[in-house]
């Protein structure tokens, strides 16, 4: 097979592609060399803005197969089969950090999932917790501010990180979690993955039900110790992406079996926690996890960038059988996610390869047109309005999912509280879980961070969280804070 010939963007060939064109030999370089200037022009531009959160990641392509019947909670078309399997894309990530951040680092970790349906594609965002630290999309840019380098420092500040979980009482759950041995995963393989919001299932009879979702690790939950971590992290930054194509590569193939926890909808009102609070769990002894399917990898991107970084996942890509809920972070992201994709890959993301829908029939059929990078010529006859007289795409009239039911006035409202609603006793249970070397990291973990914050009002806040969580937490903490204060 005879070599192919190097051409411009145009398809010209390209004569030379060593030297610059110049004039005489040393002399300036030319403009009119078109080649030199399309190179230099699109280097220049070969990089989009990072994701503001979520922007070091890895991705791998695979499958979900149903395992369990679960045809009488949801008519997804994609679950209403044990035996039927649909193609996947997985993004994981570090949450705060940049793009050149290290993989081995204490963070939540995103875990995004695309499931391409014949219905349209299903994506599935969420984390490697079941919780979060806020429950208002309102306050998250300045939550990710304070995570974020500082703007004079220019690193994450211990002042701006404590400062705000110091007025954000809620995040105590969450940071208990973070700062303990789940908080650095030993690799993407090795760690559980969660829908984190509640979802609302829609059966073929109307019957609607609230859930929640889990991906267990079927390689067994690893950790790092802090040290472990730091020692990665210097060694070998892209560690965790280097495992997971590794192990794809020669066969190992990583797998998750998906639970699920459903509440009938008429329970929500009454539950003792709010179901919809983001930064709490469903206690399993409430809602028993029901086994759905099983998730594996198996195939790696062949371009980082034209699949990972590209890769387009939003909230509010439902599928007919699934819908949203009232969690109030969840509602935010349903337009910011879509939102943010615009802004980075332009309104025409959706026909990229890895985001189009490529097991419906026929693709996308909507009216969409033009914009930046628009690639889905209709053809002479194609209308752009609806409706139309000329066979063009038509609603089907069945909502994907059940209305939700809504009552009073508008206005900035907190969320209902339910009985058993605060902001500590969930996290205290989750320490009180722990064993006796859990609790000791975990303490050793929040006071290395605490002893670094400047100032003691804010140190004080802190230390109230965990002592309402739980006295014993509340007082080790405290204690350890000082000593390295005294040191």
């Amino acid at each position: 097979m005879s070599q192919r010939v190097l051409t411009t963007e145009s398809g010209a060939p390209v004569a030379d592609n060593q030297n610059s064109a110049s004039a005489g030999i040393g002399g300036p370089l030319l403009i009119q060399d078109q080649h030199l200037i399309e190179k230099l022009a699109r280097f220049n531009r070969e990089r989009i803005p990072e994701r503001v959160v979520h922007a070091r990641g890895s991705g791998a392509y695979g499958h979900f197969e149903v395992t369990d019947d679960v045809s009488g909670f949801t008519h997804a078309d994609f679950l209403n089969t044990v035996g039927k399997r649909t193609e996947v894309f997985l993004r994981f990530s570090t949450v705060a950090d940049s793009l050149g951040g290290a993989d081995a680092v204490r963070d939540p970790r995103g875990f995004a999932l695309k499931f391409y349906t014949e219905e349209g594609n299903y994506d599935l965002v969420g984390n490697n917790t079941p919780v979060f630290f806020i429950k208002d999309p309102i306050k998250f840019p300045d939550f990710i501010h304070s995570q974020k380098r500082d703007p004079f420092t220019g690193r994450q500040e211990p002042d701006n990180v404590f400062d705000f979980w110091a007025h954000s009482p809620e995040a105590t759950h969450q940071i208990t979690w973070l700062m303990g041995d789940r908080g650095i995963p030993a690799s993407y393989r090795h760690m559980d993955g969660f829908g984190s919001h509640t979802y609302q299932w829609t059966n073929a009879r109307g019957e609607s039900f609230f859930v929640k979702y889990h991906f267990k690790t079927d390689q067994g939950i690893r950790c790092l110790t802090a040290d472990e971590a730091a020692k990665l992290a210097g060694e070998d930054p892209t560690s965790h992406q280097t495992d997971l194509v590794q192990a794809i590569e020669r066969g190992v193939y990583p797998s998750w079996t998906l639970h699920v926890q459903l509440m009938p909808v008429a329970e929500a009102a009454n539950y003792r926690f709010n179901p919809f609070d983001v930064t709490k769990v469903w206690p399993h002894a409430d809602y028993p996890l029901k086994r759905v399917g099983r998730l594996v990898l198996d195939r790696n991107p062949d371009n980082v960038f034209a699949e990972v970084e590209q890769a387009a996942f939003s909230p509010n890509n439902f599928v007919p059988g699934i819908g949203p809920s009232p969690d109030k972070m969840l509602q935010g992201r349903l337009f910011a996610y879509a939102d943010a994709h615009r802004y980075r890959l332009g309104v025409n993301h959706t026909q990229l390869a890895v985001n189009a829908p490529k097991a419906v029939p026929g693709g996308a059929a909507n009216y969409g047109r033009d914009g930046l990078m628009a690639a889905n010529p209709q053809g002479r006859y194609a209308k752009n309005y609806e409706p139309n007289s000329y066979d063009g795409p038509a609603e089907t009239g069945t909502p994907l999912a059940a209305p939700l039911a809504v009552s009073g006035h508008t206005g900035t409202h907190e969320a209902p509280l339910h009985t058993k609603d605060d902001h500590f006793v969930q996290a205290g249970a989750l320490y009180r879980l722990m064993s006796e070397d859990e609790k000791q990291r975990l303490v050793a973990n929040l006071a290395g961070g605490l002893s670094q914050v400047s100032r003691n009002d804010v140190v004080e806040k802190n230390l109230a969280h965990f002592h309402a969580a739980d006295p014993e937490y509340g007082k080790r903490v405290e204690e350890a804070v000082r000593a390295l204060r005294e040191d």
